[in-house]
């Protein structure tokens, strides 16, 4: 048996997750403490105490995922479960931080930090209301790779997401990204709709967040992960530092190639997916790509009692 650990992404966020693992595990009480110290705020009360609209803000959501995921990681290692057991990391967009920080090449604080940036530089690459993401369903990459090519007459419309093998992301300009999801059903798809987003993220229209997070990763230091990664961007594993720092470069304005990172896991032998963190959409996705597949879901202290017994 071979397990991989993976960590969600932006859209799992929901008000008061990891509350019952800081309450049940020290170690995973302070992770919350130290990213609010590391943003100089506290991130904390707003994912206990908060309103979702605050919390679902791209600058506060991709901090406070990877928090969440972290505090799970520390509470199943105190019951002994820990990175030793784990042939691969990944994670979804946002995720592939936290994947990082799990591996231990960057600290947690630095994850938070970066996040910070992240969020804000991505969100500032397009004003408001210029840009949009549609979910298109019931039919392959390939298909949506034409979809959009055809939707965009002139403007950005590119494939964003791979997310299962009937469910890919398109992104761009908002008016090219609505005549995707217009022309989507004579694709053949059985349905298309857009996604609430603020910003039409993993396209290339987030350019100028690309700059924004080369400069902000060419300040932090990053090791070596202790556990390889498999990157968003070529769906295969990667361990040596520089690579990783410009692969999250170009991951800003890349394709999440989830299916391929998958599918390359299970070709290496992976049999089972611990889902680390909030929610359980990369469980759903796994199981339509990896039919064989175990999927266990660590957000709570009674899932970890779960998996353990398991």
């Amino acid at each position: 048996m071979s397990v991989a650990f993976v960590f969600p992404g932006q859209g799992a966020q929901s008000i008061g997750m990891g509350k019952a693992l800081a309450e049940a595990y020290p170690v995973a009480r302070a992770v919350f403490e130290e990213v609010d110290e590391a943003l100089g705020e506290s991130l904390s009360r707003m994912i206990w105490e908060g309103d979702i609209e605050t919390l679902t803000l791209t600058e506060n959501a991709q901090p406070a995922l990877m928090a969440t995921s972290i505090a799970a990681l520390r509470a199943l290692e105190a019951e002994g479960y820990g990175m030793d057991k784990v042939s691969f990391v990944a994670g979804h967009s946002l995720g592939e931080y936290s994947a990082l920080a799990a591996a231990g090449t960057f600290t947690v604080a630095d994850a938070a930090r970066l996040l910070r940036v992240r969020g804000r530089a991505m969100q500032q690459a397009v004003p408001v209301g210029q840009g949009a993401m549609a979910a298109v369903l019931g039919i392959d990459v390939a298909a949506v790779e034409a979809l959009a090519e055809k939707a965009a007459q002139g403007q950005v419309c590119q494939v964003a997401n791979e997310n299962d093998p009937a469910q890919n992301v398109v992104s761009g300009d908002k008016a090219a990204v609505e005549r995707a999801v217009a022309l989507a059903k004579d694709s053949g798809a059985k349905r298309a709709l857009l996604l609430p987003v603020s910003a039409p993220f993993h396209c290339a229209l987030m350019a100028p967040a690309a700059v924004e997070m080369e400069r902000a990763l060419g300040e932090v230091r990053m090791s070596p992960p202790a556990v390889p990664l498999v990157s968003n961007v070529e769906a295969k594993a990667v361990r040596d530092a520089d690579d990783i720092r410009a692969l999250l470069v170009r991951q800003v304005t890349g394709r999440v190639r989830w299916v391929a990172s998958v599918d390359w896991m299970a070709a290496q032998g992976v049999s089972e997916f611990w889902e680390i963190g909030a929610g359980k959409a990369l469980s759903g996705m796994i199981r339509r790509i990896a039919k064989d597949a175990i999927t266990r879901n660590i957000a709570s202290p009674e899932d970890i009692t779960a998996a353990l017994v398991a």
